[in-house]
Formats: structure tokens, C-alpha cells, sequence
């Protein structure tokens, strides 16, 4: 009896796990599923279908899209997407190596600094991206007119021609990424900062490692995990943004972000737009996948696996 008592309790107990379980998790799981997989399932069923009247998608299913997205036209193949797409590559590639050079001595300097003064120096960091990210492209792209001091500093050195500012340019739109994704690079590399074991820095001076050895070998494979998320925080979203290239690029620096969403409005071809959605989704699991394997390469650990 007393068996079957404990089998019941157990039973009971199970079952109130399980509800408390689904409980917990259904309402994040139904979010998810309607913000998240029903659009994309809506994005991926769009980029299918044919461009009907005024961009609208339309039956009959076609690959007519993707074709567009490589460059093919009416008019013959062109390059121009292509080039887009590399330019999104080259732009996301060159602004993240610049933000983790900019935030490594950044995110060490803070977390060597008084225990005092590194709230504030984190919050200098973070402040500004609090700001509506249109009003602080606004004030990049007045600081980058022509005029302004940095501009006159670029046509004294040669940089630009006489009374010509900064912008639109592509030196514009990568001085915009860098500055826009510096603090999610910097949080993350100055948590790893406060764990680093000095230790392994002082008995690689030791053994007479030269400062970039003893960086490698001492510092690196430590701050390896809070780079590996950094650059997830920075690329990801920098190969899809709109308002950067938008606003400090004009038609010099345009893009993927920029061509998907001029095919939802000024374009009108909705197929098009979804198929460049999905170019990006693919693009998102392929680095997250390269970082994955990164991280098991140099880390060695689970540690480093994101």
C-alpha cells in the first residue's frame, strides 16, 4: 500500500513539474512563434511568388526572384545586386575589425581603472546608444559636412576635393558602423577583462614572451569568449542595416539592408525584398555557425561555443 502511495505522489508530482513547465515556458514559446516564425514562414512563402500589380506577390510560384537577386533582368544579367551584396560583406567584415581593435584597449583601460570610476566609464560607453539611432546619424552626418572641422582636415591632408564634405561616402558609413556597434563590443570584452587571470600574463613576461606573444598566448585565449559574442552582436546586425548606409552612404554606399527595403517601398517588388530577407537570414546562420566552430578551434572548451 504504502508503495502505491509513493508511486501516486510521484505520478502527482510529475505531473504538476509538467505544468508548471508548460506554464513557464508557452508564453515566450507563443511569442516566438508569432513574431518570429510566422513572419519568417510569411517571408519565405513571399519570396516564391511571382510580383504582381504595384510589387504585390502573386501565383504562380517562380524562382523569378532569386534570379533578380543574382542580377538577371529583363534587360540581361547586371551586377549591381551582387555588388551590394559584397559591399554588405566588405562593410560588415571591415567595420567589426575596426570595433574590436577601437574596443579592446577600451574595455581593458576600464576594467584596470579605480573600482569607482568604472560605472562611470561604462556608462560613458553605453550612453549614447540610448539615443535614437537616426538623431545620432543626424549628428554624424553634421559633423561630416562640409565646413566642419573633420572635413577641412580631409581636404588639407588631400583626402577630398575643395568644399566637399565626408559624406555620402563609404568612409561615412564605416565610421557610422563603428561608432553605432562600439559598446556591444566593449560590454562583453570587459566582462571577460575582470576575469582574467594575471597570472598567466606575468609567467609568459617570465619566460621573456614579447608583448604581442604574451597577448596571444596570456590575454587572448582568456577574453576569447567575450569577442566571440561581441562580434556576434556586431556583424549580425551590421550586415542588415538601413538607416546607416541610408542616411551617411546615399548611393554611394548602399546596402543589403538598403536594397530589401526598397523593394517593400519605392520598388515595389515584394518578392525581390524576401528573397534579399532571406539572403540575410542565411548569411546570420552561416556566421553563427563560422564563430561556432571559431570558438571550439581556439577556445578548446564549451566555454567559448555560442
Amino acid at each position: 500500500m504504502s508503495k502505491t502511495t509513493a508511486v501516486i505522489g510521484r505520478r502527482q508530482a510529475i505531473v504538476r513539474e509538467t505544468r508548471h513547465l508548460l506554464f513557464t515556458v508557452t508564453p515566450g514559446a507563443a511569442w516566438i512563434f508569432i513574431f518570429l516564425v510566422l513572419p519568417s514562414a510569411y517571408l519565405m512563402s513571399v519570396a516564391f511568388m511571382s510580383n504582381g500589380p504595384y510589387g504585390l506577390p502573386e501565383m504562380p510560384l517562380s524562382l523569378t526572384s532569386f534570379q533578380q537577386l543574382a542580377g538577371q533582368g529583363f534587360l540581361g544579367w547586371s551586377p549591381g545586386n551582387l555588388l551590394t551584396l559584397m559591399r554588405s560583406l566588405w562593410q560588415t567584415v571591415l567595420s567589426t575589425v575596426l570595433v574590436v581593435l577601437v574596443a579592446y584597449p577600451i574595455a581593458y583601460y576600464i576594467s584596470q581603472a579605480d573600482i569607482r570610476w568604472r560605472p562611470i566609464m561604462l556608462l560613458a560607453v553605453v550612453v549614447p546608444s540610448w539615443t535614437n539611432q537616426v538623431i545620432r546619424t543626424f549628428g554624424w552626418m553634421n559633423l561630416l559636412a562640409p565646413g566642419t572641422p573633420l572635413a577641412e582636415l580631409a581636404e588639407a591632408m588631400g583626402m577630398i576635393a575643395p568644399n566637399m564634405g565626408l559624406y555620402p561616402s563609404n568612409f561615412a558609413v564605416t565610421l557610422g558602423l563603428v561608432y553605432n556597434f562600439l559598446p556591444f563590443m566593449v560590454l562583453p570584452l570587459y566582462a571577460a577583462f575582470e576575469k582574467l587571470n594575471f597570472a598567466l600574463v606575468e609567467a609568459a613576461r617570465d619566460l621573456y614572451a614579447s608583448p604581442f606573444k604574451a597577448f596571444w598566448h596570456a590575454v587572448f585565449p582568456q577574453t576569447l569568449p567575450g569577442l566571440l559574442a561581441g562580434v556576434v552582436l556586431v556583424a549580425i546586425p551590421a550586415f542588415g542595416m538601413y538607416v546607416i548606409p541610408e542616411l551617411l552612404g546615399g548611393g554611394k554606399g548602399m546596402m543589403l539592408g538598403n536594397l530589401v527595403a526598397n523593394q517593400f517601398a519605392g520598388s515595389a517588388n515584394w518578392p525581390l525584398g524576401a528573397a534579399g530577407a532571406i539572403l540575410m537570414l542565411i548569411a546570420t546562420f552561416i556566421g553563427l555557425y563560422a564563430m561556432r566552430r571559431i570558438g571550439k578551434r581556439l577556445g578548446g572548451g564549451e566555454e567559448v561555443v555560442i
